[in-house]
């Protein structure tokens, strides 16, 4: 499952490349008449889960602690409501003629929270420590593009050759070849800095971080499966000033809680509605909620399980695939707050493609689908029940039910849910391999670009990539993308790439999701942005 500047550039191709096409709009807003100033010290209460691991940059790839780390953290650059890039940290991001090397200079005068200054070094050792394959970080694919990098599981490589130090305030990046929007990367938050005190223990650290962003723990801040508490950073100087007194990130077991506290003026923003409220969200927050298009995909993913393997695996998931009516579920489970998949994307991201060569293993076709399930059943007769796992803490129990409903129609065969508490839980068994049964899987984009949902989840050796999936044409296409010279050019490369995964199905693609998320009366100025994501630093408390 989970963010850039205005560049410095030699192209107006590569300026034209940071920008997220236009459709997501800035959302939400505050009713007519409910805006102002309201109460600068009150703190705004919100949703979230008790992120999988420490928080630590490059070991995070969900949104339960990204969330946490996109508000402490500040990067090079940052992504506006619209997707827009925006200096933060740099005062300028300069690709050479290819786009094959990059000079970043950092604003002079920037601290953490400790009083110490950002300087280049802060970039430079919390890229090398996250890149490294010997630490095993989640996130260290992000920076693959660099020279020295290595994919190399467990091997030694303390510092990347391409990043060179100039001064204090100044560092080059040598990418393996020309990549063109590797600067719009730069806001995601695997590339933010860390201080000095970091590295002396880690794991302390991450308990605990300084900040570099808009706001920091509070003392004692983060009360495990709780609640996270967060106050503004005296220190930073940014565009992204807080204009409440705080943000408290609160852990809830459902999404109906949360919503019922909403409701209640308990809660102040809640992200995401429980389907159980679709049919009556708008009546009962009366113009305080939000349904807009946003950057995120949806999908069921299977690992390399018995029947799932070789030749009999990709004729099993073309016929589950093909097996759910997609139309059935976004309209009756979700009441059109989502858009049946076409694609590995989104809609929102300049590319995006309904009609690519394969792309009809994802309409409905049961006869088809018991035509494919037939032929994998001679090479090896079926047996067992296929399950699907889901945390329980984020409001999917409906749509899983429906999906395996149809798919036990459909299919002839024993289908259920498989219920996990937490989140957290969940991504523990996927990461390390132990997961037996398919399980929901969700991409919230890093960054504005067919990219990023494409490499980080498909891509041979990737962080984020669940099943181990590797197809050599399909990185081959990714890795001419990269470099291409133009936006059209790359997204070209990047939907022959998608034709590969049509067929393959590494993940099912299920639906696109729309941003449906509210707000109580105590707050004003409340924002949906591009990625889905509410712009707490906007966020006024009357």
């Amino acid at each position: 499952m989970k963010k850039n500047r205005i560049l410095a550039t030699t192209a107006g191709i590569l300026a034209a490349s940071l920008l997220l096409a236009g459709c997501a709009g800035s959302g939400g807003g505050a009713p007519e008449g409910s805006g102002g100033a309201g109460n600068p010290e009150a703190i705004v209460t919100t949703n979230g889960t008790e992120p999988e691991n420490i928080l630590i940059p490059t070991m995070t790839n969900e949104v339960g602690g990204g969330k946490i780390l996109d508000l402490i953290n500040a990067t090079l650059v940052y992504y506006d409501v619209d997707g827009a890039v925006q200096n933060e940290l740099a005062e300028s991001i300069t690709p050479n003629e290819d786009a094959s090397e990059w000079t970043i200079k950092i604003k002079p005068g920037q601290k953490f929270s400790d009083d110490t200054e950002i300087k280049a070094d802060n970039f430079i050792k919390a890229w090398n420590y996250g890149a490294n394959p010997k630490n095993g970080h989640l996130s260290g694919y992000f920076f693959e593009p660099i020279e020295g990098y290595s994919a190399d599981e467990g091997k030694d490589v303390p510092e990347l050759s391409g990043l060179q130090k100039v001064d204090e305030h100044t560092f080059t990046v040598k990418l393996k070849e020309p990549t063109s929007d590797f600067g719009l990367r730069l806001g995601y938050s695997a590339f933010a800095p860390l201080p000095d005190v970091a590295f002396d223990d880690l794991e302390a650290y991450g308990n605990a971080p300084l900040a570099s962003g808009p706001y920091m723990l509070a003392k004692d801040g983060w009360e495990h499966n709780v609640k996270v508490d967060l106050v503004p950073n005296p220190n930073y100087e940014g565009p992204r000033t807080p204009k409440n007194g705080g943000i408290s990130i609160v852990f809830y077991a459902t999404q109906d809680a949360a919503y019922n506290d909403l409701l209640a003026n308990n809660l102040d923003v809640l992200d995401a509605l429980p389907d159980s409220a679709f049919g009556t969200y708008e009546d009962e927050l009366a113009g305080r909620s939000v349904n807009q298009p946003s950057a995120v995909f949806q999908s069921v993913t299977i690992p390399n399980i018995d029947h799932f393997t070789g030749e009999e695996g990709k004729l099993r998931r073309q016929a589950i695939s093909m097996a759910i009516n997609r139309e059935e579920v976004t309209d009756v489970v979700f009441s059109g707050t989502r858009t049946p998949a076409s694609d590995f994307t989104s809609p929102v991201i300049d590319g995006w493609s309904d009609s690519l060569p394969g792309n009809e293993v994802l309409k409905f076709n049961p006869e088809k689908a018991k035509e494919l399930w037939a032929e994998a059943d001679k090479i090896s007769p079926w047996s067992g029940t296929l399950e699907i796992g889901y945390n329980s803490d984020g409001g999917h129990q409906a749509w899983v039910e429906a999906v395996t409903n149809q798919l036990s129609n459909n299919l002839g065969i024993e289908a259920k849910g498989k219920p996990y508490a937490a989140f957290k839980e969940l991504r523990q068994e996927v990461n390390d391999r132990s997961i037996k049964n398919a399980f929901r899987t969700g991409w919230q984009a890093d960054y504005p670009g067919l990219y990023n949902f494409l490499a980080p989840l498909y891509a041979t050796g990737a962080g984020s990539n669940d099943t181990d999936y590797s197809n050599l044409e399909f990185d081959k296409l990714l890795a001419e993308g990269a470099k291409a010279t133009s936006v059209d050019e790359a997204n070209k490369h990047f939907e022959q790439a998608q034709t590969i995964l049509l067929e393959d199905l590494p993940s099912i693609p299920l639906w696109y999701s729309n941003v449906v998320g509210g707000w109580s009366e105590s707050v004003s100025n409340v924002k949906f942005g591009w990625n889905s994501v509410p712009v707490y630093y906007e966020i006024t408390k009357n």
